[in-house]
């Protein structure tokens, strides 16, 4: 694929393990700012879903480190253990991040729409994408069409990269502007939120950067290959 490549990789993996490595530092600091008000990530998750009217999800503990996530099919916030049964600020954000996305389910918020509709294509062309495109640079000269497929198909991903930074930017919105209505956190408590869920934020930024500098550098080849 040529030293380019190389290149572009190298830098992107050094940047993602850079932002990677700060988000774990920042919730490892966070995680030693135990709650004044005494609640567990479960039961801040429990209280923002009725706030905002929601009856219908359930919140559930899930195993692993940062695999907090919402899974809009079976209606369930899925917190990490140590999101789920842990006192701290870190764990208030990831819940009431979280929150925010079956939030935005409820009322429909476009772009998580959106990025629903993508997920089971994505999951399908990232099955597939890889060998496509490295098919395609080997046959550049007697098959160019097949580059052609790949990035393609590679752009349906970088897309769903886009639309996952709305996203996810507005649940840490919805998440900080709920925990700091309802006074559920102290001034400390409330900054250090705020700062893991930028943080957190920013893997997805790095995400979507990568993915569009990948789809460049691939679109160039494609392009040289037909000037040629």
């Amino acid at each position: 694929m040529g030293s380019g490549y190389l290149i572009l990789a190298g830098a992107i993996m050094l940047f993602s393990w850079m932002v990677s490595s700060k988000l774990k530092s920042k919730f490892e600091l966070y995680s030693r700012i135990q709650l004044r008000n005494g609640m567990s990530g479960a039961e801040i998750a429990e209280k923002m879903l009725a706030d905002n009217g929601i009856t219908d999800v359930r919140v559930i503990s899930t195993p692993g480190q940062l695999t907090d996530h919402y899974n809009p099919t079976d209606k369930t916030v899925n917190l990490s253990e140590a999101v789920y049964n842990h006192r701290n600020a870190a764990a208030a954000a990831v819940a009431a991040h979280e929150c925010g996305h079956a939030v935005q389910h409820a009322i429909g918020y476009e772009w998580l729409t959106m990025r629903s509709k993508l997920v089971p294509i994505v999951n399908i062309a990232s099955s597939y994408m890889q060998w496509i495109l490295l098919a395609g640079i080997l046959m550049i000269r007697v098959f160019p069409g097949l580059l052609l497929i790949g990035i393609i198909i590679f752009a349906v991903t970088t897309l769903f990269s886009i639309v996952t930074l709305p996203v996810e930017y507005d649940a840490s919105n919805r998440a900080l502007a709920w925990l700091e209505n309802k006074h559920m956190l102290t001034q400390e408590e409330q900054a250090g939120a705020k700062d893991a869920l930028k943080w957190a934020a920013r893997t997805y930024l790095v995400a979507a950067i990568g993915s569009i500098a990948t789809l460049l550098y691939y679109i160039s080849i494609y392009s040289g290959s037909r000037r040629n």
